[in-house]
């Protein structure tokens, strides 16, 4: 019987670059997403709707887990606001969240509130060995794609 994993992440940061270019990243669904690590494909379903599928996980030829979701993207350029919501019925999780960006005096201040919760097509009793796990490799992956976002905003 497999189990879901809930997943929420905070993060802040400042760039040097101009509001208007991180924004202009942000908002540009397969510009951004070229940072995140691991995306194997990202399909545009149209309507601003994306599906994300990422690197399957697995040995040899026997895959034993591919993550894989779809969101609705949004953004108010007027409010600094970058938001997704999930797509129902699509893969095997479900994933929202919003970034926030802000001028302030030594460039863009940015905000990532993201949220998701994952189902792992594994037995329920390991699921207190691999929820810490899977929990640490989403983080990981966030914790690399801001990494890649701001070496890029660096040089804007």
């Amino acid at each position: 019987m497999a189990f879901t994993v809930d997943i929420s992440l905070l993060r802040e940061f400042t760039t040097s670059a101009g509001l208007d270019a991180v924004f202009a990243i942000l908002a540009d669904v397969p510009r951004s997403a070229a940072h995140f690590p691991k995306v194997d494909a990202l399909v545009d379903l149209g309507g601003n709707v994306f599906r994300w599928e990422m690197e399957k996980i697995g040995i040899g030829s026997y895959t034993l887990q591919q993550t894989v979701y779809a969101c609705l993207y949004r953004d108010d350029a007027a409010a600094g606001r970058v938001f997704w919501e999930p797509v129902q019925g699509v893969g095997n999780a479900v994933v929202g969240g919003e970034w926030k960006v802000r001028q302030t005096t030594a460039g863009t201040a940015v905000t990532l509130n993201t949220r998701g919760s994952l189902t792992v097509d594994f037995p329920s009793f390991l699921q207190f060995m691999l929820a810490p796990l899977v929990e640490m490799e989403f983080t990981g992956m966030v914790d690399q794609y801001i990494v890649n976002l701001k070496e890029s905003f660096s040089i804007l």
